[in-house]
């Protein structure tokens, strides 16, 4: 059984509640979605087809325990769930970065998925698959990248109209050099909304250099 995988690498990871810790990242191959601010774009082809055994002897080469399966979008490979649960089974703390045009419901129920809801302004909305918010489980993480006001709004009434917050734990992160991070601390805190800002941790250490 194998997965076409663009890169594995050993980073901190840069994004979500576990920013900070060092991790490795499994990049598979491809994306059905074409966000405008999208920093991932040159894992829409290439990459190898590796055995998922492979693949999870190569984690354990890094001696973490942290792992997370990105993309691109992983879940549009369908033998990932595969995978998840091997990554499990072998001990792993496990992250699933998914950009929301996919279902959730079949991923390992040990699997903390962060869940990216794609706003107006990512050019993605459309794509947004809501049965998705059915099946958050208080491990897992909402995701709101965010382009401008008319997307914090926007994200605004969705936090309130799903009752996010109670659900899990809810991301709000300005777009990389689009939208300004004092801006979106001011608006939260004047909204008192119940969310985490976090700003990417990899951009900041190392700019927008890929594979980090």
């Amino acid at each position: 059984m194998k997965l076409k995988i663009h890169e594995i690498f050993y980073s901190l990871q840069g994004e979500s509640t576990r920013v900070g810790l060092p991790t490795v990242f499994v990049r598979l191959t491809g994306c059905p979605m074409r966000c405008v601010y999208c920093d991932t774009a040159y894992a829409f082809s290439g990459g190898s087809n590796m055995e998922i055994e492979a693949i999870v002897a190569k984690v354990a080469e890094y001696g973490t325990p942290y792992v997370t399966v990105t993309g691109g979008e992983p879940l549009a490979q369908r033998d990932c769930h595969v995978l998840l649960k091997q990554l499990c089974d072998a001990g792993y703390s496990v992250s699933l970065e998914t950009g929301g045009a996919m279902d959730i419901d079949q991923v390992d129920s040990r699997v903390s998925v962060i869940l990216d809801i794609k706003t107006p302004d990512s050019g993605e909305l459309k794509n947004n698959v809501w049965s998705n918010l059915a099946h958050l489980k208080k491990t897992d993480e909402v995701k709101f990248v965010l382009c401008s006001r008319a997307d914090y709004e926007w994200a605004k009434e969705i936090l309130a109209q799903y009752h996010l917050a109670k659900e899990c734990a809810v991301l709000f992160s300005p777009v990389y050099s689009r939208l300004k991070p004092a801006d979106l601390a001011e608006w939260i805190l004047a909204d008192k909304l119940p969310v985490r800002m976090q700003l990417q941790l990899h951009k900041i250490l190392w700019g927008e250099v890929a594979g980090k």
